[in-house]
C-alpha cells in the first residue's frame, strides 16, 4: 500500500465529513462545489499554511512534527484511531513510501501459553486473530458459538473473508451491515500499522475484487478500533443471543495479535445458551454458524 495516495484519500474523506459551521468556520461567500471543508479551511483549523497542508495531504510533507499532526487531528476532529492511522501513514511517506522489496512475512503463531489461557476460559467464547484478521486460535466455546473454525480451511478462517464472502456467517448476524463496516475500519487501521504486510494486502485486494460492498466501504476511508460493545448472533438451536464483546490488542511478544472475548449477562437466556453450548463443546461437537 502506497502511503501518498492513502494520505490524500484519507484527508480528503475526513474533510468531506465536516460542516464548516459545526467547526466554527464562517460559511464563506463562494458556492461550494463539494461538501465538507476546503483545503484552506483545514489548514486554518490546524494553524498551518495552505501550502504546507497541501504538501501533507499529497504525501509530500516530509517529517511532519507530532505537534502539527496533533493540530491536524484536532482541527479535523479525528478519533484516536484516525489520528494513529494518519501518523503512521505520514511517517511512512517520510521514509519513502512503500518498500520496493518487503521483507518476507513471518507467519503469525499463538504461543502455547496463550493457547492454554484460551482453553482455561470457562463460559466465555474466545479467539485470537492476527494482523490480517486471520483467526489463529480459539477455545472450545468459541468454536461452538462463532463459526465452526475447526471445520473450515485455514484460508477461510479470516473474519473479513467470513463476513463478506460467506452467506451463512453473514446471515447469523442481524446487524451485519454495521459489523461489516467495523471490520473494514479495523482492517484499515491495521493497514496503517503494517502497510507492508503481504498477507493483509492480499486479503484487502481479494475482497475489493470479489465484494462490491467491501470495495465501497474501503473507499470510505473509515478507521476504527472498537474495543467493546454488544453484538447479536443468531444460533440455529438457541435463537438470537446478545453477547458483550471485548477486543484487546495483546502486549509484547504478541503485540500484533488481538484477543476477542464474548460473554453474556449473568442469569440471562444468553448465558443459559452459552452454558449449554459449553457442555456440548466438552463432547467435541462443533456447529457451523
Amino acid at each position: 500500500m502506497h502511503a501518498e495516495p492513502e494520505i490524500n484519500a484519507f484527508l480528503k474523506a475526513r474533510r468531506a465529513t465536516l460542516d464548516p459551521a459545526e467547526v466554527g468556520l464562517p460559511p464563506g461567500g463562494a458556492r461550494r462545489r463539494v461538501r465538507g471543508l476546503r483545503r484552506e479551511e483545514a489548514a486554518r483549523l490546524a494553524g498551518i499554511s495552505v501550502e504546507y497542508y497541501t504538501r501533507i495531504e499529497q504525501g509530500r510533507g516530509g517529517n511532519v512534527s507530532p505537534e502539527v499532526l496533533d493540530a491536524l487531528a484536532r482541527g479535523l476532529r479525528l478519533t484516536s484511531a484516525e489520528h494513529a492511522y494518519l501518523r503512521n501513514m505520514v511517517q511512512r511517506a517520510a521514509r519513502g513510501g512503500a518498500a520496493r522489496q518487503p521483507a518476507p512475512e513471518v507467519p503469525q503463531v499463538v504461543r502455547p501459553g496463550l493457547r492454554a489461557v484460551l482453553d482455561a476460559m470457562d463460559g466465555v467464547a474466545a479467539l485470537v486473530y492476527g494482523r490480517a484478521m486471520d483467526v489463529l486460535a480459539w477455545n472450545r466455546l468459541g468454536g461452538q458459538l462463532l463459526c465452526g473454525f475447526a471445520q473450515r480451511s485455514p484460508e477461510e478462517r479470516n473474519i473479513a473473508r467470513l463476513m463478506f464472502l460467506h452467506a451463512d456467517v453473514a446471515d447469523a448476524h442481524p446487524e451485519v451491515a454495521q459489523i461489516r463496516r467495523e471490520v473494514v475500519a479495523v482492517l484499515r487501521a491495521q493497514a496503517g500499522r503494517t502497510p507492508d504486510s503481504v498477507q493483509l494486502c492480499e486479503v484487502v485486494g481479494e475482497l475489493r475484487e470479489r465484494s462490491p460492498e467491501f470495495a465501497r466501504l474501503w473507499e470510505s476511508q473509515e478507521v476504527e478500533e472498537k474495543g467493546h460493545g454488544v453484538k447479536l448472533v443468531r444460533h440455529p438451536d438457541y435463537g438470537t443471543l446478545e453477547l458483550h464483546f471485548q477486543a484487546m490488542r495483546l502486549p509484547p511478544p504478541d503485540e500484533e495479535l488481538t484477543l476477542l472475548l464474548y460473554a453474556a449477562e449473568p442469569d440471562s437466556p444468553t448465558q443459559a445458551a452459552l452454558l449449554a453450548l459449553s457442555s456440548r463443546a466438552e463432547l467435541h461437537a462443533e456447529t457451523v454458524c
